[in-house]
């Protein structure tokens, strides 16, 4: 309903669980999949990774778990979102939006607990090679990604239009060379940007 009362949106297609996701998108072309974590048969990070190596879908896990493992393992299928299901029906809606456009949203909650373990995970930096191609401004903005914040948050932190933080993160990971933002703060742990926080 929620989806369906958007001018912008349309459901194409509902299923079961994960297998049956998977058959209904082998022939439904779909632009955004809400998956569930846990359905019966297979699961939906499963799924997921059916659905993201066969299709140009992108995949928004949605769970009631707020657990890290379900972030990680997500992350790994190739999911580009990772929401908990009472996220308000706004959240959800801009979620499914900024993962259309080729962006990556993680559920606010999980964002700082993940940071700190991949961080755990992450070698030792370097010398910060491969940030040197990034403008002063470009560096602000890739270190606000890695402490977790929105594009909004990025606004506000540094008075700035919407558009033009966009434009920025847009740039940073063209020039990283980053998939989504996910791969944008690794690399920003990676060369020593931001410390894991003990």
């Amino acid at each position: 309903m929620v989806v369906d009362s958007q001018p912008d949106m349309e459901v194409v297609a509902e299923a079961g669980d994960g297998a049956e996701a998977v058959a209904v998108l082998a022939t439904t072309p779909a632009d955004v999949v809400l998956m569930d974590v846990r359905m019966p048969g297979q699961d939906g990070i499963g799924a997921c990774a059916e659905v993201t190596a066969t299709s140009d879908a992108r995949v928004i896990i949605l769970t009631t778990f707020d657990l890290d493992e379900y972030v990680v393992a997500a992350i790994k299928a190739g999911a580009s979102g990772f929401l908990l299901k009472d996220a308000p029906p706004q959240e959800l809606l801009s979620a499914i939006r900024t993962v259309h456009a080729g962006d990556a949203v993680i559920a606010p909650s999980s964002t700082r607990r993940l940071l700190t373990r991949l961080a755990g995970s992450l070698p030792e930096p370097t010398d910060g090679a491969g940030l040197e191609c990034l403008t002063d401004r470009e560096r602000e903005v890739l270190l606000l990604m890695a402490r977790g914040h929105s594009n909004q948050e990025i606004c506000k932190e540094l008075f700035l239009a919407e558009p033009t933080v966009k434009s920025h993160v847009g740039r940073v990971l063209s020039k990283l060379g980053a998939r989504d933002r996910v791969q944008a703060v690794v690399i920003a742990y990676e060369t020593g940007l931001v410390r894991p926080q003990g």
